[in-house]
């Protein structure tokens, strides 16, 4: 039998075995879809939508190749990326994933970055948002804000290692003379302010249809990490009743103790490959086990942003020829590279903050730059507005589509 008829055969019955474990499992399928449902509408739609609407107008307005010209000696050096590839790093940091693969996308489809500058770009650019690392996962699921200090600099830590280790992907000749010009040339805002007015100069979309432009696409790609949100919630919902999560465990529990974590991690650390925000809620219910192992597992699943992300980030780099084999390889550097940081600053990190596990007298993150509760109050406040955040585009998506639809079949 060929290799193609094996795959489809493959493929073919896994479908048809999760379909019947729906079948079977309705009231499981039903809450595993109202799970994924709740964390996008409260929490990743308002979080995500601004800055992917920011970032549209940003390179439409050409502030993008303005950033792009002063960035250039430090991105090409150190990453082998344009410039422009800061100005994707630091919306990636800022907004979470998928919005570095957006971005990355909207890049390569302008010329703006050749194909294998896109896929080492890509493969550093999508990581979690603060606001998922400290509300969600620290405050929301550990209870400790300290938490999320520690896995904060491991995860934006981390993804520095796979950027300078992705630098040597693809040919390297090819751009070997221009990284050495670019690391001694200065930075000339003459040159940027240039590329700025040119980039609009060209854009000829007046303000009105620009913006109407970004909110759709934002819109659009939201709606598709919703729809991954919920197929992952309830695939792992489904994959943990009819035994596979319990056999993957059993199996990673034999690698474990190798690395001296408890083998009780083993199905939250499967749950979070397949998706993040189970993982990290089952990984903080696990009983006598130490914080540091449940620190070490979250910051590697989070790193390696779960099949959940994993897909949205393929179905987004599938518009164009950039291959999702290297981010999936980056996504595991990612991983280890993000649990060995931790293992590595547990013990500083913890004598500086007078103890990780002490949450009964914790200190405002960021002291002083955020008050104590920050954290708290923003998951709060996302929890009550966000969802009436997120009606109130959807209508206004709603309306800018028809309006569209019926000047086009006018």
């Amino acid at each position: 039998m060929s290799y193609s008829k094996m795959k489809t055969l493959f493929f073919s019955f896994i479908i048809s075995l999760l379909a019947l474990s729906l079948i079977l499992n309705p009231q499981a399928s039903f809450e595993a879809s109202l799970r994924g449902l709740k964390m996008w509408w409260e929490i990743v739609f308002p979080s995500l939508l601004p800055f992917l609407i920011i970032s549209e107008l940003l390179i439409g307005f050409g502030v993008v190749a303005f950033i792009g010209v002063l960035l250039e000696p430090l991105m090409r050096p150190l990453f082998r990326v344009p410039g422009v590839g800061g100005f994707v790093w630091a919306m990636g940091m800022a907004s979470g994933y998928p919005s570095g693969a957006k971005l990355t996308v909207r890049l390569r489809k302008d010329n703006q970055i050749t194909a294998y500058e896109a896929e080492r770009l890509v493969s550093f650019t999508n990581s979690s948002n603060p606001l998922f690392i400290f509300g969600a996962i620290a405050v929301g699921f550990f209870h400790n804000a300290k938490v999320g200090i520690i896995l904060a600099l491991a995860h934006y830590l981390g993804n520095i290692c796979v950027g300078l280790v992705m630098r040597f992907h693809g040919p390297y000749y090819k751009g070997k003379k221009m990284e050495r010009h670019s690391a001694f040339k200065g930075i000339s805002l003459r040159k940027a302010f240039s590329e700025l007015h040119q980039t609009r100069l060209k854009n000829q979309k007046p303000l009105g249809k620009l913006l109407g432009d970004a909110v759709l696409s934002s819109v659009q790609t939201l709606l598709m990490v919703g729809g991954f949100l919920i197929l992952f919630s309830v695939l792992n919902s489904m994959l943990a009743l009819i035994g596979v999560t319990a056999m993957l465990a059993s199996l990673l529990g034999l690698l474990l103790p190798l690395f001296q974590i408890s083998t009780e991690l083993s199905i939250p650390l499967i749950s979070g490959i397949f998706e993040i925000t189970l993982g990290g809620k089952l990984t903080s219910e696990v009983m006598h086990v130490s914080l540091m192992d449940q620190i070490i597992i979250t910051s590697f699943f989070l790193a390696f942003s779960g099949l959940s992300v994993q897909a949205q980030v393929a179905s987004i780099l599938a518009e164009s020829d950039i291959r999702f084999k290297p981010f999936f390889i980056a996504r595991i550097m990612h991983g280890c590279f993000a649990a060995l940081i931790t293992f590595l600053l547990w013990k500083p990190i913890d004598k500086k903050l007078n103890g990780l596990e002490n949450a009964s007298i914790d200190i405002p993150v960021f002291a002083p730059f955020l008050p104590a509760g920050f954290w708290e109050k923003l998951m709060t406040n996302l929890g009550v507005y966000g969802p009436i955040f997120t009606l109130a585009v959807l209508w206004v998506y709603l309306i800018i589509l028809l309006t569209r639809r019926i000047k086009t079949v006018s």
